[in-house]
């Protein structure tokens, strides 16, 4: 795992924060990846920024 990298344990119990629902990890953006709200969550440094405001909308 390098530092760009999340633990696989951590996704496990990650949730999006609007819906509560789960995320996919965009490894080459960097992104946590909720489809339901729509939103991408950058991760910076290994840690995941899990705040609505820090996330990008994700394009139609």
């Amino acid at each position: 795992m390098t530092h760009t990298d999340i633990d696989p344990k951590l996704l496990e119990i990650l949730v999006c924060p609007v819906t509560k629902g789960p995320l996919d990890y965009d490894r080459a953006a960097r992104e946590l990846v909720s489809r339901k709200a729509g939103l991408a969550y950058p991760v910076r440094d290994g840690i995941p920024i899990m705040l609505p405001e820090e996330a990008r909308r994700l394009s139609e």
